[in-house]
Parts: C-alpha cells; structure tokens; sequence
C-alpha cells in the first residue's frame, strides 16, 4: 500500500495527521464552527498549532462548544474561573478577547445576517486555490488576509493580526494551501 503524501507539517503526530486529513482547508460556512476557528487560531498566537490542537477539548468545554451568543454572556466570574483551567491557554486577553470576539460576531450577525457572508466575502465567496509546490512558497499574510484582520479590528474583534487572519482562512478552507503534491489538494479543488 502506497504512503499518502501530506504536507509536510502535518508531521507523524497522530492528532495532527486527522486534523489535516479530515479539516485544514475544508470550506466551513457554519458561524459556530468560524467562531471556534477564530477561537483557537487567537489562542495559537505565539505558540504551536499542535498545542492548540492537543487542548482543543478543554477549550470547547471550556468556552460552552463555542457557541457565540453563550460566550458573549461570560463575565468576571467565569474569566477568573477560565484563568485557571490548566487545559486552555491561560492568558487573560486571549480569554477575553474570545469573549469581546463572540459579542463583536454577534453584532456582525445583525448587521449582516452572518459572520460567514462578511468573512467569505473576502475571497469572494469561494475557496482560493492556490498551486504552492513547497512550504516555502506558503506565505503568513496576504492581501486578502490584510483586509480580513482591518475589517474585524474595525468592528471591535480582538486578536485578529492578518497572520492569525491568514491561517484562520487556511483552516476554514477559504484559501487552499495545501501543497500540489499533497492529495487532500486534489480531493479539495475536485469538491
């Protein structure tokens, strides 16, 4: 049986490999499922994907499956109490930038009737498929990623630089970047 060719971060870690085969890069248009991208990529800021990943549980515990509008309702209280969950990221403005995020996209939905419509206007509404042939050709921001991070900072998101705006694209499948080689590439410009 022949070995699937991944991209090469996806490494041998087996949480890893499901998160690439099964995820990155696969069109999400739920605001929920936004929400809990947005979440994780705030909290990944400075630290690896795959610490991330391997809390990834506790944080849909811990911030009630990432349903915006429960979110938005946390208070002082339930900051001190996330302050000291040893399965999430405990840096205080990660945790309350995702609180002031779930109001922010609350606000977006209102105004707009979902965060997918605004956040997936910025590549007009359909995946960008790019060709990189190596990681190396994988950029951290574009002018797309650029525009995103201004749009969210103007509406009051928190933890929204174009690099974390960028991989949360990634992620969401509103950029494809898997590498040409790899065969979630072709599975995904097919779909």
């Amino acid at each position: 049986m022949t070995e699937l060719r991944r991209c090469a971060w996806a490494g041998t870690d087996p949480r890893m490999i499901d998160y690439h085969d099964r995820e990155w890069g696969v069109p999400v248009h739920d605001d929920g499922r936004l929400f809990e991208f947005l979440v994780l990529e705030g909290a990944q800021a400075g630290l690896s994907w795959q610490t991330i990943l391997n809390k990834r549980e506790a944080y849909r515990e811990a911030f009630a499956g990432f349903d915006p509008a429960r979110v938005a309702r946390f208070d002082s209280r339930r900051v001190e109490r996330l302050l000291a969950n040893p399965g999430i990221v405990r840096n205080r403005l990660k945790i309350e930038s995702a609180i002031s995020n779930a109001r922010a996209l609350q606000a977006v939905q209102r105004e707009a009737g979902s965060f997918e419509r605004l956040v997936w206007g910025f590549v007009g509404h359909a995946p960008r498929i790019n060709r990189r042939r190596s990681g190396r050709e994988v950029p951290a921001r574009s002018a797309e990623s650029d525009a995103l991070a201004a749009e969210l900072k103007r509406r009051g998101f928190r933890f929204v630089g174009t690099t974390i705006c960028y991989a949360f694209m990634q992620a969401t499948g509103m950029v494809n970047d898997h590498l040409v080689s790899c065969y979630r590439y072709r599975q995904l410009v097919a779909a």
